[in-house]
């Protein structure tokens, strides 16, 4: 057992003010019914740092289906370690079970007689729905300034694994061996990447150079997981920052060769850096920023996408990210606000034409490109104050009858 250093409430700056009252709501229902209950993980962090967390999410005494009983709107999730999502309207606060770093028997070598996906002598988790302590849970995450817990009803935090001095040093460091740990789970590496553009801090050198040496292992990573932790990347508000870290790391070049490859880079930086603007405008990542707009922000500058209309029966993909696999709906929308943005850079369109363009599906993805990346203003307004007054209205033309011919008079018998 370690002895956890306590920071009483004199000595860090979380204040429960500053803390999602749901979750604060949450926290107070374990601990009335004896369990164990902290705000954990990347909470804690973004509060100690005076940053506003993403989520608030909880670490329990209490199992699963124990969560399931306090909480009436509470649904079990996960195969590989079960998860407790307590709902409040469209929020949801993650309650997670205190797990425990297995022992060598229970992981698994994987050999060739599993299923072929992992090459033999590789160590992987088998299962994870495995409980412990606090203590357990904190030596068993990822970095250590992510395994800093906060305790509602003394108003400390608890740091078993010296994350507190950490975040004072600025630094990303693994907790146990980095290569052990980026072997395990290669999308570490791209976390360790993220945290430290995100939050300006350093990698520390073992971590840094573990990276280097097991940059190819992000292949054993399953490549829609992959293409997640992209979009997160884009999504970020640090996107720029990000992928030049990636790129100097040399993870960039096993993730999506075709970007990293590209000669100048200054497009793409550039194109990251306004995505990052338009990001940051926000409080929270806007939902106008859709998967196709941050797929083009990083696609586009690199490489030429075909914008013909695919056959009925044609599968193939338009956008190529090395082994990434990018959702064809993705690149289907892309495809889709690229053809549509040069109308509307059109001056003075037809009547007709404004109403095509505002019942398109793919307008507004792209207004958004256009507020993103274009570069004409005044049809970004003239735009934007069409879509308010709304599609201009029919003009029904009165169709003129056809005139009557006369017949001609009939002859009389003089």
């Amino acid at each position: 057992m370690t002895a956890p250093t306590i920071i009483s409430r004199a000595d860090h700056p979380i204040s429960r003010a500053n803390i999602d009252p749901d979750a604060l709501s949450v926290l107070r229902q374990l601990r009335k019914r004896n369990h164990t209950a902290f705000l954990v993980g990347g909470g804690v962090r973004d509060l100690l740092l005076g940053r506003q967390p993403k989520d608030f999410d909880i670490g329990t005494s209490a199992h699963p289906n124990e969560v399931k009983r306090i909480f009436r709107r509470c649904w079990i999730v996960g195969r590989r370690f079960r998860l407790a999502h307590v709902r409040f309207g469209n929020k949801t606060i993650e309650v997670a079970t205190f797990r425990r770093q297995l022992p060598d028997h229970e992981t698994v070598a994987t050999d060739e007689t599993a299923s072929g996906s992992t090459p033999p002598g590789r160590r992987v988790i088998r299962r994870d729905n495995t409980f412990g302590t606090p203590e357990e849970d904190a030596f068993r995450r990822d970095f250590t300034i992510n395994a800093l817990f906060y305790d509602i009803s003394t108003f400390a935090v608890i740091d078993y694994i010296g994350g507190m001095k950490d975040l004072r040093h600025k630094l990303i460091r693994c907790i146990g061996d980095p290569n052990e740990r980026f072997i395990e789970d290669p999308v570490r590496m791209i976390r360790a990447v993220a945290f430290a553009a995100r939050l300006g801090f350093r990698l520390d050198p073992p971590v840094r150079e573990a990276i280097r040496e097991h940059a190819a292992e992000i292949a054993h990573a399953a490549p829609a997981r992959l293409m997640e932790e992209m979009y997160k990347l884009l999504r970020s508000g640090a996107a720029a920052r990000t992928f030049r870290l990636l790129s100097r790391t040399g993870l960039l070049r096993q993730l999506a060769p075709e970007v990293d490859r590209v000669r100048p880079k200054a497009p793409l930086w550039q194109s990251l850096d306004r995505l990052d603007a338009y990001r940051n405008s926000h409080g929270s990542a806007p939902e106008t920023l859709t998967n196709a707009v941050l797929l083009g922000s990083l696609a586009a500058p690199v490489m030429r996408i075909d914008l013909t209309p695919p056959a009925r029966d044609d599968r193939t993909v338009r956008v190529a990210l090395g082994d990434l696999t990018v959702p064809r709906r993705d690149a289907e929308y892309l495809r889709r606000l690229l053809v549509l943005l040069p109308q509307l850079t059109k001056p003075d369109p037809p009547a007709g034409a404004v109403r095509s363009i505002l019942a398109n599906t793919s307008f507004p993805e792209a207004l958004t490109w256009l507020e993103i990346h274009g570069q004409d203003p005044n049809a970004l307004e003239r735009w934007r104050d069409q879509l308010e007054q709304g599609p201009p209205p029919r003009v029904r033309r009165r169709r003129r009858r056809p005139r009557r011919r006369r017949r001609p008079a009939a002859a009389t018998d003089s």
